[in-house]
């Protein structure tokens, strides 16, 4: 590495081939798992995209030429030709054959997956209780399968708009990093300190995401984490002249991490909204837009700072108008993945502001969930004091009535009152 900006484009250049390999893999992940170990597995590829970036510069040392070093990182993508060749080692997803209705490749890699765990999925026994007999139920036998393109987007408008918000903040926490990183060079020149306090600050951010995200929602982390980022940059660009050396290195660290963070949430969040059929295209758009935000990055370092004013002006005007596009994106916490476009078109933001009951008017009568459970001692006890209720012997007392003499005799006349004494 001859001086700092080459190293950092270079460096960057692997870093995203690293990152790109990882969310193919990220995405095929989601699709295995529940939804309350989504997260954990999409934070798994971060932290070895963190790894990998820590054993770069290593492997640049050994490498000592830029075209070894590029070979080096290229060459294990030949290892995904075993993936295709060999179904084996790296199996279809069967929620995308199932959404494509590729029934026949569906139940052949669900046996694969049952063989391999050691479970058995067509009972002899009870085949109406199998999931393979229920695939039978609801498909018929012939169906053809259904491909989806990106181009069929142009006719949605909810996953449209949330794959243009999503690739926008991912182009803002991509594109922005050049700000923060740029005030880092002025505390030391080498080019190892900024990268690897870059580094760092990504691992932290997928710890920060990891503790978080599923506490607070996708939706809201998102909106938190381009909030700051839009306030760091704001004030690094209004205020690096005035504010002390320490407190803009703390601004720079802070808004690298919220950047980092943005950017890892908006691919975790694009893999998670957008629908199973179009899930690879639509999730190939959202890195592109990432991929054009390194691409700024790498040529404001090309020019030799040239035009950095109006690069950080550009940013952090972004990042403040990413906030209100954030608030129009649904929320995916423990919810399943939308399969088909119409599930895909479905999915509604939240509101903004909970409705809550106010306390100066609340209502006469609060109507409270009667549970429906069967007790049985209750309803024996039940039985019981009915029982008792219905005996006649049971009563607490006895009414007595005492016998009067009727108001009037047969013949018509009253009665005297000495016969009544009497």
């Amino acid at each position: 590495m001859n001086n700092n900006w080459t190293g950092d484009t270079r460096t960057s250049c692997c870093v995203g081939v690293c990152r790109k390999r990882l969310t193919f893999f990220q995405s095929k992940g989601l699709e295995w798992c529940d939804p309350p170990h989504r997260l954990m597995v999409s934070m798994v590829s971060g932290f070895f995209a963190v790894f990998a970036e820590l054993l770069l510069p290593g492997l640049a040392v050994l490498c000592r030429d830029w075209p070894v070093l590029q070979a080096v990182a290229t060459l294990p993508l030949l290892l995904l030709l075993s993936y295709w060749c060999c179904a084996s080692v790296f199996p279809e997803s069967p929620r995308w054959l199932i959404a494509t209705s590729q029934i026949s490749q569906a139940k052949k890699c669900l046996q694969s997956f049952s063989a391999r765990n050691g479970m058995c999925v067509s009972d002899e026994l009870y085949p109406a209780e199998t999931l393979l007999s229920e695939i039978d139920e609801v498909f018929p036998e012939d169906i053809q399968p259904e491909y989806h393109h990106v181009v069929e987007l142009r006719h949605t408008r909810v996953i449209w708009k949330n794959c243009l918000i999503l690739g926008f903040t991912l182009f803002i926490g991509t594109g922005i990093q050049y700000c923060f990183t740029r005030n880092l060079h002025i505390y030391s020149p080498h080019f190892y300190f900024s990268y690897f306090l870059r580094v760092l600050t990504g691992a932290l951010a997928c710890v920060f995401l990891c503790v978080s995200v599923d506490r607070f929602g996708r939706r809201g982390m998102l909106l938190l984490a381009a909030i700051v980022t839009g306030l760091s940059s704001l004030l690094l660009l209004a205020l690096t002249q005035y504010l002390h050396g320490g407190l803009v290195l703390v601004l720079s660290v802070v808004g690298l991490l919220s950047s980092q963070a943005l950017a890892m949430l908006s691919v975790f969040f694009g893999s998670e909204v957008m629908p199973t059929v179009v899930r690879g295209g639509t999730l190939g758009l959202i890195m592109a837009a990432g991929c054009v935000g390194m691409a700024a990055s790498s040529l404001m370092e090309l020019q030799n700072n040239g035009g950095y004013f109006l690069h950080h002006v550009i940013f952090a005007s972004f990042a403040v108008l990413s906030v209100l596009c954030i608030m129009l994106l649904p929320e995916t916490k423990h919810k399943p993945l939308p399969d088909s476009l119409k599930d895909g078109e479905r999915q509604r933001r939240p509101p903004l502001f909970l409705s809550h009951i106010s306390q100066d008017n609340p209502p006469l009568l609060r109507m409270q969930p009667q549970s429906s459970e069967y007790n049985r001692d209750s309803y024996s006890r039940l039985v019981t004091a009915t029982k008792k209720m219905l005996t006649k012997d049971a009563l607490p007392y006895k009414i007595s009535i005492s016998p009067q003499a009727p108001l009037l005799s047969s013949n018509g006349t009253v009665p005297d009152a000495n016969e009544d004494s009497s």
